[in-house]
């Protein structure tokens, strides 16, 4: 099959990119970098804004499938600039990838979202027929699923992936979080009641697949772990795996004073299940955390 993949050159991306290539598909990959990930007779690079239209969209007409994994980095202070860029990184460059699918052939749009579309929920379980939040992420994500759900008009089938906080290898979330372990001051955020929900890259990386190869599968579909955790949970467990102390907690107050808004999307609670890959069949390789960071410690926490 021809794949494309925009954000192609980040954490997720290559991931993918080299899953894809091993399985001797055919990758075009769309990223600010003009570096390839893999090189590869199979493998091509692009490099575009992918916020702007241009020719980059030429190359949406030859493939089977897409992948948009665009988007800014949300872990970071936000300022009102910073906000526009998280927002414009994953709408227009969403609107233009539907702009440049021909609607003339079989295709599948697989669109990444993420949790966050739910808002800070408290205890509340989220499946995927759960309503939008109201807060700025959530508004991001309702904008960018609809977005994405335009594909439709064009017989293309749509899914959205809500994607939990990715764990992995050499970055994304995980690499943020051994700082303060490393440094034997780790500990929960805010009151460590607030749930978790996250997926090991390996299980995103498979499920990402299975929504390709299943057909039924559309709509939003929850990509995270089957068993969320709490915030106290994941840093008692992160420091057992460590070998480090987990009881030096991050107050609310001074989340909120070094990181501003951000530290609020710190501090939501999020209970997401992925109903629809269960009730499709998908099983997860590492559906409980301890396992999945004892399987990332093996080269990660060096």
């Amino acid at each position: 099959m021809k794949f494309l993949i925009t954000g192609g050159t980040g954490f997720v991306g290559s991931f993918l990119t080299q899953q894809l290539l091993q399985n001797k598909h055919e990758v075009t990959v769309i990223g600010r970098s003009s570096a390839p990930v893999v090189r590869s007779g199979h493998f091509h690079a692009i490099s575009a804004d992918t916020t702007r239209k241009g020719s980059w969209q030429n190359a949406l007409k030859d493939v089977d499938a897409v992948v948009n994994l665009a988007g800014m980095s949300i872990f970071q202070r936000w300022t009102p600039a910073y906000k526009q860029q998280i927002y414009d990184s994953r709408i227009l460059t969403t609107r233009h990838v539907v702009e440049g699918m021909p609607g003339d052939q079989s295709q599948t749009l697989i669109s990444t979202s993420a949790v966050g579309y739910y808002g800070s929920r408290g205890d509340d379980i989220l499946t995927e027929v759960e309503p939008c939040g109201r807060d700025f992420l959530s508004r991001v994500g309702k904008d960018w699923e609809h977005e994405a759900f335009e594909a439709e008009k064009k017989n293309v089938r749509v899914v959205v992936a809500r994607f939990g906080v990715v764990l992995g290898r050499s970055g994304g979330a995980l690499k943020q979080m051994l700082t303060p372990f490393k440094w034997v001051v780790g500990g929960p955020m805010g009151s460590g009641r607030q749930w978790f929900s996250w997926i090991h890259i390996a299980d995103l990386l498979a499920g990402l697949m299975f929504m390709l190869e299943n057909p039924k599968l559309q709509g939003p579909v929850n990509l995270c772990s089957p068993v969320p955790v709490t915030s106290g949970e994941l840093a008692r467990t992160l420091g057992a795996v460590l070998g480090r102390p987990a009881v030096i907690p991050a107050p609310s107050i001074a989340l909120r004073l070094f990181l501003g808004e951000f530290a609020e999307t710190l501090l939501a609670s999020q209970r997401a299940i992925p109903e629809k890959l269960l009730k499709s069949g998908f099983v997860f390789r590492f559906p409980d955390l301890k396992d999945a960071l004892t399987d990332l410690s093996q080269s990660q926490f060096s």
